[in-house]
Parts: C-alpha cells; structure tokens; sequence
C-alpha cells in the first residue's frame, strides 16, 4: 500500500468536498472553489470529517495514481482553507521590480521592461528590503500548481547568473557559482 495514498485527509470545518459518480472531486472552502480529477479506477470515500482513497489492486500504474490523487485532494483542501505561496527574490545591481496594478512590471537589465499581466486567481506582493539590497516578489493563490507554474514563468524572465548569481531565485534557492576566466588561467 502507497504510504503516502494510505493516509486520511483531514477535513476542517467550513470546507465542503464532494465526489461526483466520476471521480470527479470539488473542494469548497472560505478562499475559493477547486475541482480536479482523480483516476476512475481509485475509489475515493468521505466518512465524516476524512476522505480516504483506496485503490482495487496492485498495478504500477494504479499505485502511482493512488499517491497522487490523495497529494491533489491534500492540496486542494489547504489552497481553499490557507492558500499557497511562493517566494521569488531579485539579486542584482539595477534590477528592479514594481506593482503595476494588479500584474507586475520588471526592470531586468533588458532593453525594455518585462510586464507580467493579472492572472486569474492569482494575486502579487512585491516586499523591498534595502539593508539587504534586496526585492521579493511573492505570489499567492489557492491553486499551487498554478502558483508554482506563475513563479517559474517569472523567474524564467532572468535566471539566476551562474558566475556572479545575480537574477531571480527562489526564496532559500542556493547557487552554485561558476569559477571563470581568472580560476582556469591559473592553472
């Protein structure tokens, strides 16, 4: 049995999850509406406050669908209840980023700026933290694979420089730097 497909999912209140006759699971919560929909083969069962899914044999392929459609509904009840986050930081002289109504509008060392548009049920937050030189951009929503595909499509504008790090990174994202022209010379 998957360990992680094993595992209930906790239900809090004020949430509201129903199964239609084809998997298909909608999560209604004080944030929002999420639906999704897990594999016809998994059978997925509310009992008071948990929803367990459980799945009829052993096959590869319905083992590895088990795991996920429990991580899916997991993440589903969190996005409507807490939200999900992700926090990009800006390293570098001259890189600039700002709030343009509800998009963002960054100054990357490109010959123009790069405006990001508003996105649908996504919202952005741009933190200025001048002791460290540095700007945040967090982007927040209930989806976490829309918000996780948003904060790639942004750190995609300019990606961290491997000789000197500077560009968008990650919150926490370590980079491994490159030595350069003086390191091989030497040798």
């Amino acid at each position: 049995m998957s360990r992680i497909g094993r595992l209930p999912i906790s239900v809090p209140s004020g949430v509201t999850i129903t199964v239609e006759a084809d998997n298909r699971v909608t999560v209604k919560g004080p944030k929002g509406e999420l639906v999704a929909n897990v594999s016809r083969e998994l059978q997925v069962a509310q009992e008071g406050g948990t929803v367990t899914i459980e799945r009829p044999n052993n096959q590869y392929r319905i083992r590895s669908q088990h795991g996920l459609a429990r991580t899916l509904i997991q993440n589903m009840v969190e996005g409507v209840t807490k939200g999900h986050s992700r926090t990009l930081e800006i390293q570098g002289v001259g890189y600039r980023v700002s709030a343009e109504g509800k998009g963002l509008l960054l100054n990357m060392g490109y010959s123009h700026p790069v405006r990001f548009a508003e996105i649908p049920g996504i919202t952005f937050d741009v933190q200025v933290d001048d002791r460290a030189r540095t700007q945040r951009i967090v982007v927040h929503g209930i989806d976490k694979a829309k918000v996780g595909q948003v904060a790639a499509d942004i750190r995609k504008v300019r990606k961290p420089d491997p000789y000197k790090g500077k560009g968008i990174r990650y919150q926490g994202e370590t980079i491994k730097l490159k030595a350069g022209k003086r390191a091989a010379a030497k040798k």
